[in-house]
């Protein structure tokens, strides 16, 4: 039976050199689950696969999208399963590395068939947002669907927005369209999550801060300023600098906040994971217990 080889983690752990490792092993192309990868335009900012590293080893789904291209967790698992029908023909086991956890989950478990939403209701409310804030789309949610207004992460505005989108558009309650059932996938999915000790992973982060920074990620924000607005640039590492660029923080905080919201979001990403019993824990760094345990599981 073929494979899928996911490797996980929260931000700086260290897949992406064994990622490669893993993929050289297996004669196997890597692809990406991280989220922001997939956009060109910011190659430092997402630490995207250098040149260097995809001389090395193919890799799908990095550097596909334009800036102002829709995208989502409903595409990405579309786009992979399909990927993954082809390369699974020629090579029993595929790798999938990275740390965008609904990403993941698309490919791995399936999402509900939810309705893509039109340019001008995501623009409306997207415009509603930015002038009146959360707290009337948060009331519309309440009112349009009060099942996911109890459910949701009403701290999360993307995901509170998406709802409502799909509420105004198809006039039914988002919940509505979520079966929360898992899909078979003709293949055998083995995931390795990548752990460190809290101390060691934000030190790493701090460091990769620093050097994504002399690696000119403050040029790689000043060139994409003019599209801040959209939703692919509301990530850490830009929108911090965004505050810095238009006059309203020194560089300095600018840095500080990217190491703190990049140790923010790591947290978010163990919460995550550590739901999910399939997974199993190792430091990045025991190659020869990684190995091995996907030696059995493989074979």
């Amino acid at each position: 039976m073929n494979s899928l080889v996911v490797l996980l983690g929260p931000t700086g752990v260290g897949k992406t050199e064994l990622s490669l490792q893993v993929a050289e092993r297996f004669g196997s192309p890597i692809i990406s689950s991280d989220s922001r990868q997939l956009y060109k335009d910011l190659p430092i900012g997402t630490a995207a696969p250098t040149p260097g590293q995809r001389a090395r080893v193919k890799h799908y789904m990095v550097g596909t999208l334009s800036l102002t291209d829709y995208y989502s967790a409903s595409n990405f698992e579309k786009d992979v399963i399909s990927l993954l029908s082809e390369l699974h023909k020629t090579i029993p086991t595929v790798v999938m590395a990275g740390g965008s956890m609904m990403y993941i989950d698309a490919v791995c478990k399936g999402i509900d068939d939810i309705p893509t939403v039109t340019p001008e209701i995501r623009d409306a409310l997207y415009r509603q947002y930015e002038t009146e804030g959360l707290a009337p789309i948060l009331a519309e949610l309440k009112e349009a669907d009060p099942v996911h207004y109890e459910e949701v992460d009403r701290d999360n505005y993307k995901r509170v927005i998406h709802a409502v989108e799909i509420c105004r558009m198809t006039g039914k309650p988002y919940s509505s369209f979520r079966t929360n059932s898992k899909k078979e996938r003709p293949f055998r999915i083995i995931k390795v999550g990548l752990a460190r000790d809290r101390d060691e992973l934000c030190e790493r982060i701090d460091r990769r801060v620093d050097q994504m920074m002399d690696e000119g990620l403050l040029e790689e924000a000043r060139r994409v300023y003019p599209f801040r607005h959209l939703n692919s640039l509301n990530t850490v590492g830009y929108k911090e600098l965004f505050h810095y660029l238009s006059g309203e923080w020194t560089l300095d905080l600018a840095v500080a906040k990217i190491k703190r919201d990049s140790r923010v979001y790591a947290r978010k990403q163990m919460t995550w994971f550590k739901r999910d019993p399939e997974i199993t824990w190792f430091h990045p760094e025991d190659t020869e217990a990684i190995f091995a345990h996907l030696g059995q599981q493989v074979l």
